[in-house]
C-alpha cells in the first residue's frame, strides 16, 4: 500500500523502490530527507498550479537531485548537479524508461540550481525546482497549508537542517571550486572559505584572447 504524506501519495513501483533503496543507501539522514521533502514540496505545489506531473519521474528528480554532492558520484572536472542528473538518466534508461523521459529528469537536476528556467520546461522540470526553492530558499511557503508543512516535516524532519545543508553543499564542492563559477554555489564556497576567489565574469571578457 502506497506511503501517504500531506495528501501526497509517493511512488511505491518497482522502479520506485530501487530509486529509495540507491539514494538512501548513498546518503545521510540530512540529503535524503531533504530529498523527499523536496518531492513532497514539489508535488504539493505542482497540484497547486495545475501541472499533470508524472510522480514517478518527480520521484527520481527529487532523490537524485544532490547526487552529485556524494564521493562515489562526484566527477570533479564538472558541476555536481550534472552528476546526479547523470546518474539519474542512467537509472531511469535501465528501468525501462524512455530517452524523452529521462532527458527531462535529467533536466530538471541540471537546472535545479538555476533560477526561473526550469519553470518554463515541462512539469518534470518544473517539480524539483520547486521542491529545492521550497526546502532550502523558503520560497512560496504561503502555497504549503500549515497541516501540509507540519505532515511533511514530521515525515521527514529538519534538525538544524539550514547549517546542515550548507555543510553538505560545501563538502560536495571544495574539491571542484571552479565548477561553481557562474553559479550561485561560490557563495557557499566564499562563506566557508576565506581564501576562496571567485571567478568574475567581466574579467574573463576582458582578459580573453580576442584583441578588441
Amino acid at each position: 500500500m502506497p506511503e501517504i504524506i500531506a495528501g501526497i501519495s509517493v511512488p511505491d513501483s518497482p522502479l520506485a523502490r530501487a530509486a529509495t533503496a540507491l539514494v538512501r543507501n548513498a546518503t545521510d539522514d540530512t540529503l535524503y530527507d531533504h530529498s523527499r521533502r523536496v518531492f513532497l514540496w514539489g508535488s504539493l505545489k505542482a497540484a497547486a498550479r495545475g501541472l499533470d506531473v508524472d510522480p514517478e519521474l518527480a520521484y527520481v528528480g527529487a532523490l537524485f537531485h544532490d547526487l552529485g554532492l556524494i564521493p562515489q558520484y562526484a566527477k570533479l572536472d564538472r558541476r555536481f548537479e550534472l552528476d546526479g542528473a547523470e546518474a539519474a538518466r542512467t537509472f531511469l534508461l535501465e528501468h525501462g524508461r524512455t530517452e524523452q523521459e529521462a532527458r527531462n529528469v535529467w533536466l530538471a537536476i541540471a537546472l535545479h540550481t538555476t533560477p526561473e528556467v526550469p519553470h518554463h520546461l515541462a512539469p518534470e522540470v518544473a517539480v524539483v525546482s520547486l521542491g529545492v526553492e521550497t526546502d532550502v530558499l523558503g520560497l512560496d511557503l504561503g502555497e504549503i497549508t500549515d497541516q501540509q508543512r507540519a505532515a511533511v516535516v514530521a515525515a521527514h524532519p529538519r534538525p538544524d537542517f539550514k547549517n546542515r545543508i550548507l555543510k553538505a553543499f560545501y563538502r560536495g564542492m571544495a574539491d571542484r571550486p571552479d565548477t561553481t563559477f557562474g553559479t550561485m554555489n561560490d557563495d557557499v564556497l566564499a562563506h566557508f572559505d576565506p581564501a576562496f576567489r571567485r571567478g568574475n565574469f567581466v574579467e574573463v571578457i576582458q582578459g580573453n584572447a580576442w584583441p578588441e
